[in-house]
């Protein structure tokens, strides 16, 4: 029953954003929504879960991780049925941060919570298993479950699925895990100024662009919004840095491994959001598809990702940890070159960037997470798991702003509500073209990033053992 239970919070973490995504259209067109209101329908979700997760994950490991998940999981109820009276654009964009916060109290502890379930090592990575593929099948199947449901029910019901979910995950670990250990309990503060300072420059490096794309007085806002977006980074890092108990160890992350695995995970985060975001506006939008049938059209990659599970053991050990790290990455920048490039003569080029980017991510996500737990002291491990959400969850909460911005730079007027012209449709081709691009400009850049840190010698004395990791992790 505990395992079902965290199973279902997994499921629910990564359904939540892709079933939506096939459903932003008739969102737009019901609630009236401009092309920016849009965007943070998609975003808003991934900026509170990324800006929270670490702040909860030190939360979690002061008052007891069963306890912050029960909690989040009663937030996420409560907040998915609200979408019932939501009738405007913002009071959607509410209700999406408000379930971000619940992921962000769920996730960090569910790692640990399987752990404390089994003794026996096989066990565990057993367990982590089931775990992590209930998450990749609501990611896989989230667009084509959303198509469906949208020709016989409302949009609100794509949502208010998570109701039942979030029952399931309460009892099941209501009942099957026991109380927090307080022994098992850290002692140290919460760095809630670190958290704040932290939170704040995540919001502000994402809202920003969105902000500076106005005119008038709201582009003076949005220079004030770069101002005041510094001054918080260089606060938190001032903070982090002095901080008896900083909320993030600095000299963890500037660790050869770790930081070469969270800058692959962050590109493949990034490359996974935006494709999935430009996907649903060139099939819809561009092509004017229904949603079944763009559901149909994201099959390609529901096949990959449920299919590739058993190559990525014997890829990794083939090629090596490192080398499949790369290669994997690099696999889903070249899905947004292909989408950014080829995507506007035909839908063969989607299904190309889709096989691709969907075959890297499934690589990525394993191999990225591996090379950080191995860089990190054995006592470090569930930090570096937070970490590892947290940069896939930035990186998708910035691909989807940074997408939306381009496109309402591009396209004057809603997306959703104003009619179509020839002139306009042009104009709203070349935005996905820029941002495709644009995305896959900024994850190469990150896959760089990686493979130049990723050559970097670790100091032995610091870090782990990698081979026992290194196995478990691709079995899983």
């Amino acid at each position: 029953m505990a395992l079902a239970g965290l199973s279902a919070v997994f499921l629910f973490e990564m359904l939540d954003n892709s079933v939506l995504n096939v459903a932003l259209p008739t969102i737009g067109r019901e609630l009236g929504s401009s092309t920016t209101g849009l965007q943070w329908v998609a975003g808003a979700y991934s900026v509170a879960f990324g800006g929270l997760m670490l702040l909860f994950g030190a939360v979690a490991d002061r008052f007891g991780r069963r306890r912050v998940m029960l909690v989040g999981l009663v937030l996420l109820a409560l907040a998915s049925l609200a979408t019932a009276a939501v009738t405007t654009t913002e009071q959607l964009i509410a209700v999406r941060v408000v379930m971000g916060v619940a992921a962000a109290m769920t996730t960090p502890g569910s790692m640990s919570l399987a752990f404390r379930l089994f003794d026996d090592e096989g066990l565990r990575v057993r367990a982590l298993t089931v775990i992590s593929t209930a998450g990749l099948v609501g990611l896989a199947i989230g667009p084509t479950i959303g198509g469906f449901v949208l020709a016989v029910a409302p949009w609100q019901v794509l949502l208010l699925a998570d109701v039942p979910i979030a029952v399931l995950a309460w009892i099941g670990i209501r009942l099957g895990i026991d109380r927090d250990d307080a022994a098992g309990l850290r002692p140290d503060p919460v760095d809630v100024a670190g958290a704040l300072l932290g939170t704040a420059t995540v919001v502000g490096a994402l809202v920003t662009p969105t902000v500076l794309v106005g005119s008038g007085t709201t582009a003076e806002w949005g220079w004030l919004a770069i101002v005041l977006t510094v001054a918080c980074a260089i606060g938190f890092v001032a903070r982090e840095r002095t901080a008896q108990h900083p909320l993030v160890d600095l000299h963890l992350l500037a660790r050869p491994l770790v930081s070469s695995g969270l800058a692959f995970k962050a590109a493949s985060g990034l490359a996974v959001a935006g494709m999935s975001y430009l996907v649903t506006l060139q099939l819809q939008f561009a092509w004017g598809w229904s949603p079944v049938l763009a559901a149909l059209g994201t099959l390609p990659q529901v096949v990959v990702l449920l299919a590739g599970g058993r190559f990525v053991g014997p890829f990794v050990q083939r090629v090596g940890l490192g080398r499949a790290a790369w290669i994997s990455a690099a696999a889903v920048v070249s899905g947004l070159v292909v989408f950014g490039g080829l995507s506007r003569y035909g839908y063969g080029w989607v299904v190309v960037a889709l096989v691709l980017v969907a075959a890297g991510m499934r690589v990525v996500g394993v191999v990225a997470g591996a090379s950080v737990l191995t860089g990190l002291p054995a006592d470090r491990t569930s930090v570096g798991a937070a970490l590892v959400d947290t940069s896939s969850e930035l990186a998708a909460g910035a691909a989807v702003a940074t997408a939306g911005t381009i496109v309402a730079a591009f396209v004057s007027g809603s997306i959703a509500t104003t009619s179509w012209t020839t002139a306009r449709l042009a104009d709203f081709q070349d935005a996905l073209t820029v941002a495709g691009l644009g995305l896959a400009a900024v994850a190469a850049l990150l896959v760089a990033v990686g493979m130049i840190r990723s050559r970097t010698t670790n100091d032995p004395a610091t870090t782990n053992d990698p081979t026992p990791l290194t196995l478990e992790t691709t079995r899983a």
